[in-house]
C-alpha cells in the first residue's frame, strides 16, 4: 500500500482537520515535476550570462527577506538550500518558516508555494500537538491525585491498622507524572507492591500539599523506610455524586429532591475503583492516539521531502527534517513517560500487580478476520438465495394461488407471521450496509455508539447474522407452504402451524443466551439499549438508546405482527388458521397502542431531556414532532378500520351517516398526515442531517462533508419525501396492487419504510461525527469519583 493510503488509513477521524494534509503537498509536487519534465523536453537553451543570473537570484532572496547581513555571514554553502526559523507569534506559539537560499532560474514559485503549504501544515500540527500535550500533561496530574485519594480511601474503608515508622523518612505517593527512568537511579522497586501494602496495612500516600517524595531500597522487597500519609485529607475530599443510573435512584431523587448522603464504605469505594478505572483506561486510549498522531505525521513530513529532493534534484530534507526533529512535536517525549507511568499505575493499582491482566484491559486485543467468517458468509448467501428461488419454483409448480379463498387464509393468516422476519433481515442488511459505508468514509460510529474497543460488529458480522436468520425463516416458510387442510377435522398439522413460533422463540433464546457465543458482548449491549429505552424516562438519554428508539419508530408493522403473534397462539384457533379476533374491538385498540409505542419512547426520550438533562428548546420541539406523529398514525389507523367495515357490508347496510364519518375520518387522517410528514422531513433533513444551509461552502449542503459527490446528498433528500409520502396509499384507499395481496402491499410499504429509515442513518451519524470532528471530540468524557474541596473558614484565615 502506498503510504498516501496508508497515511489516510491511520489517521483519527475527529483530528483529520489537524493532520498534515499529504496529498495536496503531493500534488504541489506533481505540479513541479511536470513543469521540469516540459522544460526539458524542450530544445536545449542558451546558457544564461553570469550577471543575468546573479541578478536574478539576488531578486529571489531579497523576496523570501533573507540577505547576507540577515544570515551573518557573507558566504553562502553552496549545498545550503533552505534556512528554517522559529518566531514567537503573539499567543507565545513558536512559528516556523522556511526562507530559501538556492532557488531554481524557473519555477521558483511553485517552490515558494511549497514551502510555504509545508510551514502552515508544520505549524498546523506542531500547535496541535502542544495544545493537546498540556491537556494530557493537565490531566495526569489531576488523576495522581485521585489516584492517592482513592489509595486513602481504601485504608480508611478497609480499617488498615498502619504502623509508623520513623518520621524523618519522606511520606511516598503514586503519581503518573513521576519520572519512567527512576530506575536508572535506584528506584526500581518504587510502589511495586501498593494493592498488597494496603492489604498488609503497609500503605503510603501523598501528603496534602501534593509532594510526591518516595525513597526505596532497591535491594531488598521489604517497604520499610515507608509511612503513609495522614489520612485528614479526606476530610477535605468528597465523592462526586453521579447521575442517578437506576430507575429507582431516579424516582427516588425526583421524589425527595435533596443528593443522597454519601459515606466512605465499600459501596463507594467500588464504585470510585470503577469510575477510576475507566478514567485511567480512557486517558491510555488519549495518549495512544497522541503517540500515532505524532508518529505519522512526522513520517509524512519525512516522505514528503524526499520526494522533494527527488522530483527537483535538491538537498533540502536534510535542514528541514532537522528542524521537525528539533520542534516540540519532534522532541518531546512526553507521551512515551506518560504512557508508561499509566502501565504501571494501573496494573498496580486495578490489576493486583498482575502484568498481563492489566495490559489486556489497556490494549485490548484487536479482531482478526478469519477466513470461517468469510466462508459462512458466502455460504448463508447462497443458502438464502437457493431457499427463496426454491419458494418460488414450487408456488409456480403446485399452481397455489390458484385456490382463492385458501390463498386468501394464508395471506391474512401466516404471511403476517413470516414477515416478521422479513422486516428484521431487512433492517439488518441496512444496517450492514451503513456500517459498511460508515467505515468506507471514516465514520467513528464505534465511539459515537459507546462500543467496547474491539467488540463492534462490521458489516461481515451483521450481514452474516441476517443472513442466517434469513436462512432460517426460508427454510420455515418452505416447511409451512402446504396449504392442503384435513378434511376430516377441517384443521391444519398443529406442528407445521406452529413453526412461525418455534422459530421466535428460537431468535429469542439466541439473543438472551448468556453463553459467549453469537456476538455476547453486542447482543446484551442491544439488551441493554432496548431496556434503557423502554424505561427511557427514569434513565439519562444516550446517544445508543436515542438511535434505537429512532430505529424502532421504523418498525411499526413488526410490534404489529408481535401482536398478532400473540392473539393468533393464544386467542385464536391456529389450527384452523382462524383470524376472527382482528375484528373485535380489544385487538383495535391494541393494534393502535402498539403502534406508537416507539414513538411514545422518543416523546419521553425528549421530554427527559428538555426537563432534566440538557433544558433545550429544541428537544421540546422534537417531541412535539413526535405526538404528531402518533395523532397522524392514529388517525390514519381509524381510517383503515372504516375502510374495511365498508368494504365489508352492503350499499344498504352502509348508511349515509356511516358515509359521513368515513369522510370525516379520511380527512383527519389526510390532513394529520400531512402536517407530520412535513414536519418530519424538516425535521430529518435540516436538523438531524444539518442540510439545507443556504449560506454554506457547498449550497443547500453543509460546509462539511464525508461523501465526495454532492448529488447523493440530493438523491437522499428527495427519496426521504418521496418514502416519508407512503403512508398516502392507506389515505387513498389503495388496498390491492397488480399481483400482490392487500397484506403483501402492506408489508411492502414497510419495507420501504425500513430503507428510508437506513438512508437516515447514514446521515444521521455522518453529522454526528462531523459534530466531533469540529470540537475534535475523540475521547469519551469519563467523570471523576473524588473532588477536592477546602473549607471556607481556612480559606478566609488564609487571607
Amino acid at each position: 500500500m502506498k503510504f498516501g493510503k496508508e497515511f489516510v488509513s491511520q489517521i483519527v477521524p475527529e483530528w483529520q482537520e489537524v493532520y498534515m494534509n499529504y496529498n495536496s503537498l503531493k500534488s504541489i509536487l506533481k505540479d513541479m515535476l511536470k513543469f521540469k519534465e516540459q522544460n526539458e523536453s524542450k530544445a536545449p537553451v542558451a546558457s544564461t550570462p553570469k550577471g543575468s543570473l546573479k541578478r536574478r537570484l539576488t531578486l529571489y532572496r531579497a523576496f523570501s527577506g533573507l540577505n547576507g547581513k540577515q544570515r551573518g555571514s557573507s558566504s553562502t554553502n553552496e549545498d545550503e538550500v533552505i534556512l528554517v526559523r522559529s518566531e514567537g507569534s503573539e499567543d507565545s506559539k513558536v512559528l516556523y518558516q522556511t526562507m530559501f537560499l538556492n532557488p531554481y532560474e524557473d519555477g521558483a514559485e511553485r517552490d515558494l508555494i511549497f514551502f510555504r503549504k509545508l510551514d502552515v501544515e508544520f505549524n498546523k500540527v506542531n500547535g496541535f500537538y502542544k495544545k493537546m500535550m498540556k491537556e494530557v500533561v493537565e490531566e495526569a496530574e489531576e488523576l495522581s491525585k485521585q489516584i492517592n485519594f482513592l489509595i486513602a480511601l481504601r485504608i480508611k474503608v478497609d480499617k488498615v491498622v498502619v504502623r509508623n515508622l520513623d518520621s524523618n523518612e519522606n511520606s511516598s505517593s503514586t503519581s503518573i507524572l513521576d519520572h519512567v527512568n527512576d530506575a536508572k537511579h535506584g528506584h526500581s522497586n518504587l510502589h511495586m507492591d501498593v494493592i498488597h501494602e494496603v492489604e498488609m496495612s503497609q500503605s503510603h500516600l501523598s501528603d496534602e500539599d501534593g509532594n510526591r517524595v518516595a525513597q526505596t531500597n532497591s535491594n531488598t522487597n521489604s517497604i520499610e523506610g515507608f509511612r503513609p500519609a495522614p489520612l485528614e485529607i479526606l476530610d477535605h475530599v468528597k465523592i462526586n455524586v453521579i447521575t442517578p443510573e437506576t430507575p429507582v435512584s431516579t424516582i427516588k431523587g425526583l421524589l425527595l429532591n435533596s443528593k443522597p448522603d454519601i459515606e466512605f464504605n465499600k459501596k463507594e469505594l467500588r464504585k470510585a475503583d470503577e469510575q477510576l478505572s475507566a478514567a485511567l483506561k480512557e486517558f491510555y486510549h488519549k495518549l495512544r492516539l497522541l503517540k500515532r498522531y505524532s508518529f505519522l505525521n512526522l513520517l509524512a513530513f519525512s516522505k514528503i521531502m524526499k520526494k522533494y529532493d527527488k522530483v527537483t534534484s535538491r538537498n533540502a530534507s536534510k535542514d528541514y527534517l532537522k528542524m521537525v526533529d528539533s520542534s516540540y512535536v519532534g522532541s518531546s517525549d512526553e507521551v512515551n513517560r506518560l504512557l508508561e507511568r499509566v502501565e504501571h499505575a494501573f496494573i498496580k493499582h486495578f490489576a493486583n500487580g498482575n502484568h498481563r491482566k492489566g495490559m489486556n484491559i489497556l490494549r485490548p486485543t484487536a479482531k482478526r478476520e478469519r477466513h470461517r467468517k468469510t466462508f459462512l458468509l458466502g455460504l448463508l448467501t447462497g443458502c438464502s438465495i437457493a431457499l427463496f428461488v426454491a419458494l418460488l419454483i414450487l408456488i409456480h409448480v403446485r399452481d397455489i394461488g390458484k385456490n382463492k379463498e385458501e390463498t386468501d387464509r394464508y395471506m391474512k393468516t401466516i404471511f403476517p407471521l413470516y414477515s416478521l422476519f422479513g422486516y428484521i433481515v431487512l433492517h439488518m442488511i441496512m444496517y450492514s450496509a451503513n456500517t459498511y459505508f460508515w467505515r468506507r468514509f471514516k465514520i467513528n460510529y464505534p465511539f459515537i455508539f459507546g462500543f467496547k474497543e474491539g467488540t463492534e460488529l462490521g458489516y461481515r458480522e451483521v450481514f452474516l447474522l441476517s443472513t442466517g436468520l434469513a436462512v432460517l425463516s426460508l427454510a420455515a416458510v418452505l416447511s409451512n407452504l402446504n396449504m392442503q387442510i384435513d378434511e376430516r377435522t377441517k384443521s391444519f398439522k398443529a406442528i407445521t402451524e406452529s413453526v412461525p413460533l418455534g422459530l421466535v422463540m428460537v431468535v429469542v433464546v439466541i439473543t438472551i443466551c448468556p453463553f459467549n457465543i453469537v456476538y455476547k458482548s453486542s447482543r446484551f449491549f442491544l439488551i441493554k439499549c432496548a431496556f434503557r429505552a423502554i424505561c427511557s424516562p427514569l434513565y439519562k438519554v444516550i446517544f445508543p438508546d436515542n438511535f434505537l428508539a429512532d430505529q424502532l419508530t421504523s418498525q411499526v408493522q413488526t410490534f404489529r405482527s408481535l401482536q398478532f403473534y400473540v392473539y393468533y397462539y393464544f386467542y385464536g384457533d391456529f389450527k384452523k388458521r382462524s383470524n376472527k379476533f382482528t375484528q373485535e374491538d380489544n385487538y383495535k385498540i391494541f393494534y393502535i397502542i402498539v403502534a406508537i409505542i416507539p414513538f411514545w419512547i422518543r416523546f419521553l426520550q425528549c421530554l427527559r431531556r428538555l426537563l432534566l438533562e440538557e433544558r433545550n428548546k429544541m428537544h421540546g420541539l422534537n417531541g412535539l414532532k413526535y405526538i404528531s406523529t402518533m395523532v397522524a398514525l392514529s388517525m390514519r389507523t381509524i381510517d383503515q378500520f372504516y375502510s374495511d367495515v365498508a368494504a365489508n357490508k352492503t350499499t344498504t347496510e352502509f348508511n349515509v351517516s356511516n358515509t359521513k364519518g368515513l369522510i370525516v375520518w379520511k380527512i383527519l387522517a389526510a390532513s394529520s398526515s400531512g402536517i407530520a410528514t412535513v414536519v418530519n422531513t424538516y425535521w430529518d433533513i435540516v436538523i438531524d442531517w444539518g442540510l439545507l444551509r443556504r449560506n454554506s461552502k457547498n449550497p443547500w449542503l453543509r460546509d462539511k462533508l464525508s461523501v465526495p459527490y454532492k448529488s447523493v446528498y440530493f438523491l437522499a433528500m428527495v427519496l426521504n419525501v418521496i418514502l416519508r409520502l407512503a403512508w398516502m396509499q392507506s389515505v387513498l384507499g389503495i388496498k390491492e396492487a397488480p399481483f400482490l395481496h392487500t397484506s403483501a402491499l402492506t408489508a411492502v410499504v414497510a419495507c420501504l419504510e425500513i430503507l428510508r429509515r437506513g438512508i437516515w442513518n447514514f446521515f444521521r451519524l455522518e453529522n454526528e461525527h462531523l459534530n466531533n470532528v469540529g470540537n475534535y471530540r475523540a475521547f469519551k468524557s469519563v467523570p471523576l469519583p473524588f473532588n477536592y474541596q477546602i473549607d471556607d473558614d481556612e480559606d478566609s484565615s488564609d487571607t
